[in-house]
């Protein structure tokens, strides 16, 4: 293990602080007394699960894989439970694609001069804009050329926000101001990312959801507008959701997936909350990878999800 992923996986176990202490405590708690695993620790165990914000159906999906275990081995020792819960929450994270910021995965894009376009998603307040700025941080230390668009007009602070994002990771951006047709502005965004020969497109959007009717018709008219510049585009649909909501992030990732095809999710301040099983609850409902997390408010405290390390670190062990 490298310096940067001794560093990065001290920011993830101290950003997951909070929910492990939660959860490892609980658990802790369930098992104090107890030498087999019977209908008590279950019970105790479902609760724990959903008050850890897995969530209910992903809950009773760990419930009943043990209870099947149960019938098969027909003694099953609390001593083995932390193991067990390791491999069926591991079972329920969809691998992430991704194990880098250094190469799109298309690298037949720039062949052809087109750039890998991602078109950001998510409500107000989740932290998206600050997560494009920090995407395009470390698409830039991986020596890519960003081009950022500013195509969340309603709202006047999320272009400002974004100027200044581009400013301090020397990204380049296009931006009309509040009140601009976003599709005008994702246009004009992925024609000067092209021109320019960039590497990266990273497009903001409205960050409010009006009515699903509209949010549909604007996705799919950047899309639209879009592709005449970069046939395929967008490569990636971004959907950043706040980790710290629970329950409420799941809500909203059946609101936007609902309207558009969402890709990949962002999941952010994970180092402020206990209601880090969220995780497992969307990545197991919805079957999107989780492409990045958020541990810290620093500009490399997003991270790329790894699987293996998010369960190594929820029950406080080296990653390999």
């Amino acid at each position: 293990m490298g310096l940067f992923d001794i560093f990065s996986k001290k920011k993830l176990d101290t950003g997951l602080l909070r929910t492990r202490e939660g959860f490892l405590s609980r658990l802790g708690k369930i098992v104090t007394g107890k030498t087999i695993v019977d209908d008590e620790v279950l019970d105790s165990l479902e609760e724990t699960l959903i008050t850890s914000d897995v969530g209910t159906e992903t809950t009773m999906q760990i419930i009943t894989n043990i209870q099947k275990r149960i019938e098969r081995e027909k003694k099953l020792g609390t001593d083995r439970l932390n193991e067990i819960l390791k491999e069926e929450i591991s079972s329920l994270l969809i691998d992430n694609p991704f194990s880098d910021f250094a190469l799109p995965p298309t690298p037949l894009l720039k062949e052809r001069g087109a750039p890998y376009v991602i078109l950001v998603v998510g409500v107000n307040g989740v932290g998206k804009t600050t997560t494009i700025g920090k995407l395009s941080h470390n698409f830039k230390k991986a020596g890519k050329n960003v081009m950022l668009g500013a195509a969340d007009t309603f709202r006047a602070a999320a272009v400002e926000q974004l100027g200044i994002w581009a400013k301090r990771t020397d990204a380049q951006i296009i931006s009309q101001g509040a009140g601009a047709d976003p599709a005008a502005v994702a246009f004009d965004t992925v024609s000067s990312a092209v021109a320019k020969k960039m590497d990266v497109a990273i497009i903001d959007t409205a960050g409010r959801l009006h009515n699903k009717t509209n949010l549909m018709s604007e996705l799919s008219k950047i899309k639209r507008v879009i592709q005449k510049v970069v046939p395929g585009a967008p490569h990636e649909v971004l959907l950043v959701l706040d980790a710290s909501t629970g329950q409420n992030a799941i809500e909203q990732c059946k609101q936007f997936t609902e309207v558009t095809q969402v890709t990949a999710l962002a999941l952010t301040k994970l180092d402020g909350t206990a209601k880090g099983g969220v995780v497992i609850g969307i990545s197991d409902k919805f079957k999107i990878p989780v492409k990045y997390i958020g541990v810290g408010e620093g500009i490399d405290d997003l991270q790329l999800f790894n699987k293996q390390q998010f369960v190594a670190s929820l029950f406080h062990l080296t990653s390999e």
